[in-house]
């Protein structure tokens, strides 16, 4: 027999694999299909049915309506409720309302385009790492930029590989990185 171990598998989702709860449960079957599936990409949750709305397209609109000094509790609201229907459904303990005042200040006070969009794979990545029982990484610590925007796969490397290799599984939003200014 070879005792020789598989190779780690990275699995990236797309949103329409992770729109709602049923979505979840099927990505962790996929997961759990394979031992070598053991790092996992995941994006923010897409469309549930024709009509509806993209988690990241209505962050976007978070961030227009905060650059016009337009409120956005309303729109907020029905992020933080999808999410939280997604937490319930799967049946896990788990409390984003910190993490949700944070990005809904961040949002108010100009964080930016980027950023605002970022939080719908953020938000995701905590609760498939909660719902798989992986280590959650922040790709803002692992995944980085030049000052003039482009990726720095040099440092990414250095940096990923060692978080990697302290974690047999993980998740990693993914869509986003940080520049040297933070």
């Amino acid at each position: 027999m070879n005792n020789v171990t598989a190779a780690p598998k990275v699995v990236k989702f797309g949103g329409t694999s992770l729109a709602d709860v049923e979505q979840f449960k099927k990505v962790k079957a996929i997961i759990d299909a394979e031992e070598e599936r053991r790092y996992v990409v995941p994006s923010a949750p897409g469309k549930r049915y024709s009509t509806d709305d993209k988690i990241t397209d209505m962050l976007y609109e978070c961030f227009n309506l905060s650059e016009e000094e337009k409120p956005i509790d309303e729109l907020f609201g029905k992020i933080t409720e999808r999410y939280d229907k997604i937490i319930e459904g799967l049946g896990i303990d788990l409390d984003l309302s910190t993490n949700y005042e944070q990005i809904k200040t961040a949002i108010i006070n100009h964080a930016g385009r980027d950023f605002a969009a970022s939080r719908g794979e953020y938000l995701s990545a905590l609760v498939l790492s909660k719902f798989l029982g992986f280590h959650f990484i922040d790709a803002a610590r692992v995944i980085k930029f030049k000052d003039d925007g482009t990726f720095d796969g040099e440092t990414t490397q250095e940096l990923l590989s060692k978080k990697l290799s302290e974690h047999y599984r993980a998740v990693i939003p993914g869509f986003y990185g940080s520049m040297p200014n933070g």
